[in-house]
């Protein structure tokens, strides 16, 4: 194909090449190879005999909202991933998509009663009151040190 040639306008049915689907999304070719290696739920291309990638409708889509969580949002990959598989991709490229829609984490509780506890302390001139508010607070902490401590020594074997 000469470089003179104008562009033909592909259909938005049409399947792209990866070098078409990068230039449409504004990305480089090993992102998206890249991206492909980590979100295989949601972008599988067909490989023809040849072994090129060409990457359907829904692919481009799903791209696009991995591309608006982590170029736009901030997210880390594995943070888009888990937000995809939660709420999927019509409600990404929605804008539905709801950041930490998911129960509040043990930590976070942890977090807010503690600062209870500590706001109470500072408001509570009694120190019995405050001081078992403390050790619950310490309770609970070494409680969700105990789980997360499990978590890593079951992702280390």
């Amino acid at each position: 194909m000469s470089a003179s040639r104008a562009r033909v306008e592909k259909s938005a049915k049409a399947f792209r090449s990866i070098g078409e689907a990068a230039a449409e999304l504004g990305l480089e070719t090993h992102v998206i190879r890249y991206w492909e290696s980590k979100f295989t739920r949601d972008v599988r291309p067909v490989k023809r005999a040849d072994g090129r990638r060409m990457f359907r409708p829904q692919d481009l889509e799903a791209l696009r909202a991995i591309q608006i969580l982590v170029h736009e949002k901030g997210l880390t990959l594995k943070g888009a991933k888990a937000l995809l598989a939660e709420q999927g991709v019509p409600a990404v490229l929605a804008g539905e998509a709801t950041l930490g829609a998911a129960a509040p984490s043990p930590a976070r509780e942890l977090q807010k009663s503690v600062a209870k506890a500590f706001e109470a302390e500072i408001e509570d001139t009694a120190e019995t009151g405050s001081r078992e508010r403390l050790e619950d607070a310490l309770v609970g902490l070494t409680d969700l040190k105990a789980r997360l401590d499990a978590v890593r020594q079951k992702r280390a074997a």
